[in-house]
């Protein structure tokens, strides 16, 4: 294995240079990436009330929260305990409450209940499936987390029934 020191001082120099501004590089990145999260309006808040209710768009009838975000399944949950976590659900927010999740139009009361996180917060199920919001949902009655393939699994509207979208 070749040390620095066996490249004559200019190549290490150089490679000094490189490992720098690729360390900057990836900081701009994720910095961008994080201030972007945390700027967004629609990323996950902890609410004593939060609703559940429908949309329609062009993929059909779909939940939404109460201000009409859309709401999603990730196809890597096999039970109700959320396997999305870290910088997944950076960038897929739980659907998080503090109380007793309640049902708006078009939704099946008996299907929502609540789940704890491994972080200690509550995240809403619909149909014992969790919800999740995407971050580059910007606004509400945007979908454009709808079929991502992202941390391993497909993501899915939700529809009244509490099956995919697909």
């Amino acid at each position: 294995m070749r040390k620095d020191s066996d490249m004559g001082p200019k190549a290490a120099h150089g490679l000094g240079r490189v490992t720098v501004a690729l360390a900057f590089a990836a900081a701009a990145v994720l910095g961008a990436a994080t201030t972007a999260v945390a700027e967004n309006p629609l990323r996950a808040t902890t609410a004593e009330e939060v609703t559940v209710q429908t949309s329609t768009g062009p993929m059909g009838t779909y939940l939404t929260d109460g201000q009409g975000r859309a709401l999603y399944l990730f196809v890597a949950d096999t039970s109700a305990k959320s396997t999305c976590t870290g910088e997944c659900a950076v960038a897929w927010p739980p659907l998080v409450t503090t109380g007793a999740p309640k049902a708006g139009a078009g939704v099946t009361a008996d299907k929502l209940s609540t789940v704890a996180r491994d972080d200690g917060s509550m995240q809403v199920l619909y149909n014992d499936h969790p919800l999740y919001y995407f971050v580059k949902d910007t606004a509400p009655g945007q979908t454009n987390g709808q079929g991502v393939n992202g941390f391993g699994a497909l993501w899915w509207l939700v529809a009244p029934t509490g099956e995919p979208i697909t």
